[in-house]
Parts: C-alpha cells; structure tokens; sequence
C-alpha cells in the first residue's frame, strides 16, 4: 500500500495488535508515533525503533492524546492518520456474574479506554487531519455487531464506538476519512480493567492451548488468528489512493462469524 512517508499517531501500539500496527506500518515506510499507557512498554518501543515518537500517557485523557499530536506534528510537520486503538475487555462477565457494588467503577473502565479515548484522540487530532485531508481508522471489534464476544459492557462499548464512528464520518467529510476495522478475536494481551480482574468468577486461570482449540473451533476459518492477520486491513483504509472511496466503512475482519454468529445462547434457567 502506498502509504511510504505518510504520519501515523497509533494508540495502545506497545504491544498487541496495536505494535503488530507499527511494525508492519514501519515497514511500509510510514511515519510513526505512539500514545502508550505502560511505561515498559514504551520504553521497548523506543529501544526497538528510536526513529519513532512514543509519548507516554493515558489516551483515556484529553492531555496525553494533545501531547501526541503536539509532539507528532513537532517531528514530523503533519498528520495523515489518527489510528485508535486501544482497548480492555471485561472477560466476557456476565450481568449476573457482576457484582453490584463494582458495575459503576468496571463500566467507567472500560467505557474510558474503548470510546472516551477515541473521541479525545478524534477530537485531539482533528484540526491536523482537515489540513493533511487525512484518516482515522477505530479498532472496533465482533462485539461490535454480535452478542457473545465479550460481556453486557464490552458489548455495549464496541456498539457504542461503531455509532462515534458513523457520525464522525458524517461530520468530517469531505476533509476527513474515517473508517474501522473489526478483528475478531486473537493472540495478544488484551486486558481487563482493576474492577473486573478481581471478580471471583472470573479468577480461574485460562489455559493458552485450549483457548486457541475453543476459538479456531468458533471460526469458520478454523484457525486461532494472530494480531499480524489483522493488519492489512488497518494499511488498506490509511491508504489515500486504495480506500479513497471509504468513509463510515467497517472492515469485519472476523473468520467467518458474522455467517454463523460466536456461541448458541447460554440459556439461563428461570428463577
């Protein structure tokens, strides 16, 4: 894709997905700068690639995410696309499973990281992206559009960040592209927030080979995807020649559910 010299601001890029991003956008040639919460993480990054701007800082904030743009546009001059992408998960608890005390503090959680954050970083990026008539690009989810991948508030959240996304599109055209893609789910370190990591029910400890046997038996595709598989979509949408046609677009990069759903219901028994 054409995207060699092109400036890229990439949150949650320390590890995950979010680094499978700046590797492979690096290696196309394109500009980078990151916006990372963990202070290890970033210092990786910066002892990997010291050509890149890493910025350390909660995108969950309004300060860290104009500081990376302050400082992208102080390297590099521009900005051509804003990439957001950091996110929590809630372990797929379910409303039962959630203890009441705790909801207000796990929805604040994961509701700042997966949609205040896009909206700061939007917002944050936004006078730079009219000037270079640039892009964003969301990480949205299968939860997006699919009960199932994850609990009531991670659900709630990815659906939430699908409707930000349409009405920016909406809002910034003609100037500003903005678009999304839709993984399913992945090798990576995905977390969840303080709130919900001590829920009992969810304490128990997850064994590596046979989450990768549950998901590729839930794709369609049959097999456990890595978060390089996702990254040409994220290349395809920066691309100014390839996805000039794309705004309000969402690439389901999902294995094949979105043809036959995650899971069956899960049945709760009547009181």
């Amino acid at each position: 894709m054409d995207i060699r010299g092109e400036v890229v601001l990439i949150t949650g890029g320390g590890s995950g997905l979010g680094r499978a991003i700046v590797e492979r956008f690096h290696a196309e040639g394109a500009r980078i700068a990151v916006l990372e919460k963990s202070p290890p993480k970033a210092g990786a990054l910066r002892e990997s690639h010291p050509d890149i701007v890493v910025v350390e800082g909660d995108c969950s904030r309004l300060d860290p995410n104009q500081r990376a743009v302050d400082e992208t546009l102080a390297r590099y001059g521009r900005l051509d696309v804003f990439i957001g992408n950091a996110g929590v998960w809630d372990n797929r608890t379910g409303l039962l499973q959630l203890e009441p005390e705790r909801i207000g503090q796990a929805f604040d959680e994961v509701f700042s990281v997966n949609v205040r954050s896009l909206v700061l970083g939007a917002r944050a990026a936004a006078q730079a992206l009219l000037q270079s008539r640039g892009s964003m690009i969301f990480t949205l989810s299968n939860a997006s559009f699919h009960t199932g991948g994850g609990g009531p508030l991670y659900t709630a959240s990815k659906h939430a960040a699908v409707g930000l996304l349409r009405q920016l599109a909406y809002e910034l055209a003609p100037a500003i592209r903005v678009n999304g893609v839709a993984p399913t789910a992945m090798a990576s370190d995905l977390r969840s927030p303080d709130s919900l990591s001590r829920q009992p029910a969810r304490d128990r400890p997850v064994d590596p080979a046979s989450r990768e046997a549950e998901i590729a038996a839930m794709l369609p595709l049959n097999f456990y995807p890595v978060a390089e598989d996702y990254v040409g979509a994220y290349l395809y949408l920066a691309s100014r020649t390839a996805a000039r046609v794309c705004t309000g677009s969402i690439i389901a990069c999902d294995g094949g559910i979105d043809i036959r759903g995650i899971r069956p219901a899960s049945g709760v028994a009547p009181a």
